[in-house]
């Protein structure tokens, strides 16, 4: 198993993850990330300052990933843990830790004091892994992701 930053050929993949896995939880309406202009074109979307997004391989094969970026609509101290999916074959095995350790390592190394996270109910094992994580649930979203379907919401102080 291998972390990596995305580079531009695993955009198709990496969209297909995010756009198979979602549905799977219940996630596939709209207010959800799959629908967010940027799943096309994961490799530009973070390739911008204080970005990064990180994919698990395999054997060559990318089985997920996550990464980070500013709030938008945010406060300049604020990141985002974002579109942090993994398919079947992916979970269960640790990695999942492993990319969140990688995307918090990036956030404190950015400068980042906060760091905020939605999801769904049904995304449980997540859940469980943000809150072993030290993540603190909040009762309202932050920023203006345009998801406004997720129903669960945390952060966790990274300085």
């Amino acid at each position: 198993m291998k972390i990596r930053p995305i580079r531009p050929e695993d955009n198709a993949v990496v969209a297909q993850i995010i756009r198979t896995v979602m549905p799977e939880f219940g996630a596939g309406g709209k207010g959800f990330a799959l629908h967010d202009a940027e799943v096309d074109d994961m490799y530009t979307a973070y390739n911008q300052p204080r970005s990064v997004y990180y994919v698990c391989e395999v054997n060559g094969k990318v089985v997920g990933g996550g990464g980070i970026g500013p709030l938008q609509g945010g406060d300049e101290n604020t990141c985002e843990l974002k579109k942090m999916y993994f398919l079947p074959e992916g979970r269960g095995h640790g990695w999942g830790q492993q990319v969140l350790d990688r995307c918090l390592q990036s956030a404190r190394q950015f400068g980042f004091t906060w760091c905020y996270l939605e999801t769904f109910h049904t995304m449980q094992q997540a859940m469980r892994l943000y809150e072993k994580n030290g993540f603190e649930r909040i009762v309202a979203p932050c920023g203006s992701t345009g998801h406004f379907a997720c129903d669960t919401f945390y952060r966790l102080r990274l300085l």
